[in-house]
Formats: structure tokens, C-alpha cells, sequence
């Protein structure tokens, strides 16, 4: 079975396949990239849900077929829950500019607890939307350690944890990632299905 994946964020895709992977589920995976044409989707939500949604539908409607797209926010306790939604663009810039604005924010603040959060939208071919959530507990430390992953990875510690993600290996880090429990739960719920059982 084919399953689409809407996204052009190439490190968030192939992420997602590795936990599919690691989980062992078949299905033929299939993103926005694979298209003739490009599909523009102005993530303008206000919640995390809103923008996960929204892209599996635009997605959806060219497709017509299995489709999920997921959403995922860096949420800062002392910085009112900031970047969330914004997470990704919240500089202007890429990757490090969102990392070092953020260090620049939080300079002087004891209170540096901080989550992860994903949700996971699906819509079935019949047009049925389910969302599932995963959330990861941590800190933002102080500089950066580590070089894998990508994103907010290099200044995130989870709770439990004495390295960041940017320091843990690619399984284990699935193993305890927003992004990893999220897709556990839909992929617990599509081997509910009989054609992806």
C-alpha cells in the first residue's frame, strides 16, 4: 500500500521513513517531492493541529489516497510556550539562526524546561482525518552539543537523558522523540486496518 507523506523538508522525511522502519511498516512511502508540480501550503495555523491538517489535505487533494503530514513546535515554558508553530521559520533564517535566536532569548533565564511536540494528521481515502500526538519533555541548554539530527536537536536535552538529540544516535533518538511516539500511535492505529495489517 502507498502511504503519501506531505512535506519538502527532505530531514523530516527521511526520518520519518527510518521510524517506519524501525517499526516495521510496509507501506511504500511517497512524498510531496515525488509530484510533477509543486504544492505551495502557507502554514498560517494557529496550532500545531491546524498546520498538520492543513497539509495533508492540500496534499490529499491531488493524491487521493492514504496522506498524513505532521506539524512539530518547540515549546519554551519561560518563553510563553514560544516558538510552537513558528518553530521552523522562527528567525527568518535556517536551522542555526533559529538555534542561536533562541539561545539569545532564553540568556539569563533560570527556567530553561522546554517540550517537543508533534501531531500527526491522516486522512484515509474516504477523506476520514485522525490526528495523533507525541510530546518530549527537556531542557535547552546553554550551547550546542552534538551534530546529528537537525532542527532545535543540538540544543535539546530530554528528560532522562545526559546528551542531547544532536548527540544520540538515529534509533535512539526515535526511541524517545515527539516525533517517534507520534508515529508509533498511527502506526499502531493503520495496523488496524486490514490493508496495512
Amino acid at each position: 500500500m502507498k502511504l503519501w507523506v506531505s512535506t519538502q523538508n527532505r530531514d523530516k522525511l527521511k526520518e520519518i521513513r527510518r521510524i517506519f522502519r524501525e517499526n516495521g511498516f510496509k507501506a511504500e512511502l511517497f512524498s510531496t517531492l515525488d509530484l510533477p508540480k509543486n504544492i505551495n501550503i502557507l502554514e498560517n495555523g494557529k496550532t500545531l493541529e491546524h498546520n498538520a491538517t492543513k497539509k495533508a489535505k492540500a496534499l490529499f487533494k491531488y493524491v487521493k489516497d492514504w496522506t498524513i503530514a505532521d506539524d512539530t513546535g518547540l515549546e519554551v515554558y519561560s518563553l510563553g510556550m514560544r516558538p510552537g508553530v513558528f518553530s521552523s521559520r522562527y528567525s527568518g533564517g535556517g536551522y542555526r539562526e533559529n538555534r542561536h535566536k533562541l539561545l539569545r532569548e532564553l540568556e539569563g533565564k533560570k527556567d530553561r524546561r522546554a517540550r517537543f511536540k508533534t501531531v500527526v494528521a491522516l486522512i484515509s481515502p474516504e477523506g476520514k482525518i485522525d490526528v495523533f500526538t507525541g510530546i518530549v519533555e527537556g531542557v535547552i541548554l546553554t550551547e550546542e552539543r552534538g551534530e546529528s539530527g537537525f532542527g532545535y536537536d543540538s540544543i535539546f536535552m530530554p528528560s532522562g537523558f545526559a546528551k542531547t538529540f544532536g548527540e544520540m544516535g538515529k534509533v535512539e533518538k526515535d526511541l524517545v522523540s515527539h516525533r517517534g511516539r507520534a508515529l508509533r500511535k498511527l502506526i499502531e492505529y493503520l495496523r488496524g486496518v486490514a490493508q496495512f495489517g
